[in-house]
């Protein structure tokens, strides 16, 4: 018999910041009620501390050690890992798929916080890019980065070395720019470990549609970082470029191809596509339109936060798509959940910035705190604690703070993390002996979903989907 059957379940989709902490503060607020059933489903059975997704890229930190997995952090709530095929709003039911799996799951209320995706829509050929927004990418960007260096050292072709040890990174805004003074410090670490590369001949390309980078942060901020990146040998940034259109090993501007074997798109998200599917308001980003406490004015019973959802604030404005209102978004929104099943009267979301912050490489970072900007190390240092004390449980704190350490005082790790099979190594070489190679895109793809185990499993106390 379904015991749950009988209780009012919070289904919650995503299990980023927002997804995780709702789940966290919701068993708090129902830690005696007997009578609700927390239920969190998201693909990946971790939480990612995307912040620390660069140094992962770089091997400064052990690609285990930023993330958390969900269910030593959560307590009450139960669990499945599965990908969202869709939702019906009128019936109330959620339809899931794991591995050769699909079922569909009933809910009472519902809370969206499934995050966003890369656009790939803005540029013709953008699945010949590689992409920054997972786990998988940062382990597929850095083995592709390393084995370029392995390829160059070797390669006796001017031109064909020129292509190999060409980065270009498509998008100078927060991510693209941290990404870009990342990968240099990187480079500047591994490449006396190849004889035959000359760290001069590296060359990093960062294109900006806009008439300067990072254009959502304070402009004197914004300078000190395109000065601080300028002076990395092989550092090209251009601003007021736009991208035609990317084809695999090359990139189209209206009056120049640039040819590069690293290609990489940082030019903003989206937002899931099964919010971007629901018949509901949004607006013309795609987020999906939310009242000031969360709450979906067609379906009272649909909550929205995070990267997929537009709050607006106290003067009507949407609130940023930050990890820190992520964190206070769920805490308000628990509360109202609580709140529509006791009852009670909802209350708006309001949170004042507290700043934004951001790396530029090893020991240089900036930021706006409270008003107050910083740069050069203290920033770097600030960025860092304040990261580190966002990732739960003390053991992974300390993982981080040792890793952190060798990364200070030994040269970058050049070990490529492969996560293929020997049948898929097999047949790559089939491919590569016969001429065939695969895109970035499809390097990635394969990659993240072998790194990322693919959601598996049944899904007991479902009802079978069709």
């Amino acid at each position: 018999m379904d015991t749950s059957a009988s209780k009012k379940r919070i289904l919650i989709l995503g299990g980023g910041f927002g997804g995780v902490y709702t789940a966290r503060h919701l068993e708090r607020l129902f830690k005696n009620r007997s009578d609700v059933e927390i239920v969190l489903v998201s693909r990946d059975n971790f939480l990612l501390m995307t912040p620390l997704l660069f140094e992962v890229c770089s091997g400064a930190l052990d690609f285990r050690h930023c993330a958390f997995p969900v269910r030593a952090f959560l307590r009450t709530t139960r669990f499945i890992e599965a990908t969202v095929r869709g939702i019906d709003l009128e019936k109330r039911v959620v339809y899931l798929a794991a591995a050769r799996e699909h079922g569909e799951l009933p809910y009472d209320q519902l809370v969206l916080a499934l995050g966003a995706l890369t656009n790939r829509d803005m540029i013709s050929g953008s699945e010949n890019a590689f992409t920054f927004k997972m786990l998988g990418d940062a382990l597929v960007l850095r083995n592709h980065v390393i084995e370029r260096f392995e390829r160059a050292d070797v390669e006796q072709a001017p031109e064909q070395k020129r292509r190999l040890l060409t980065l270009v990174i498509i998008g100078g805004g927060l991510v693209g720019v941290e990404l870009f003074g990342e990968l240099t410090g990187f480079v500047d670490g591994i490449a006396p470990l190849y004889k035959h590369v000359n760290r001069d001949e590296v060359r990093f390309i960062l294109l900006q549609g806009a008439d300067r980078i990072m254009p959502e942060i304070d402009s004197r901020l914004a300078d000190y970082g395109a000065r601080i990146l300028k002076r990395q040998p092989g550092a090209d940034i251009r601003t007021n470029t736009h991208v035609r259109s990317i084809e695999p090993g090359k990139v189209h501007l209206p009056d120049e191809t640039i040819e590069a074997e690293t290609i990489i798109l940082a030019a903003g998200v989206i937002p899931n596509p099964v919010v971007a599917g629901l018949p509901v308001e949004k607006d013309k980003r795609g987020h999906m339109v939310v009242d000031r406490t969360m709450r979906c004015p067609s379906h009272s019973e649909v909550w929205a936060l995070g990267d997929c959802a537009s709050i607006p604030g106290p003067d009507g404005k949407p609130y940023p798509n930050l990890a820190q209102h992520a964190l206070r978004e769920a805490r308000v929104l628990a509360g109202n959940i609580a709140g529509a099943l006791n009852g009670q009267p909802a209350k708006p979301f309001v949170y004042n910035t507290l700043g934004m912050m951001g790396s530029l490489g090893p020991g240089k970072a900036f930021g706006e705190l409270l008003g107050m900007r910083v740069r050069g190390f203290p920033a770097w240092f600030v960025r860092r604690m304040y990261y580190l004390l966002q990732m739960p449980g003390w053991s992974r704190r300390l993982r981080i703070m040792i890793d952190w350490t060798f990364a200070l005082l030994f040269r970058p790790d050049i070990v490529k993390i492969s996560v293929e099979s020997e049948d898929a190594l097999l047949l790559r070489d089939k491919l590569l002996a016969g001429g065939v190679a695969e895109t970035p895109a499809e390097r990635t793809a394969q990659t993240t979903s072998r790194a990322n185990g693919g959601p598996g499993g049944p899904f007991p106390e479902m009802k079978p989907g069709n």
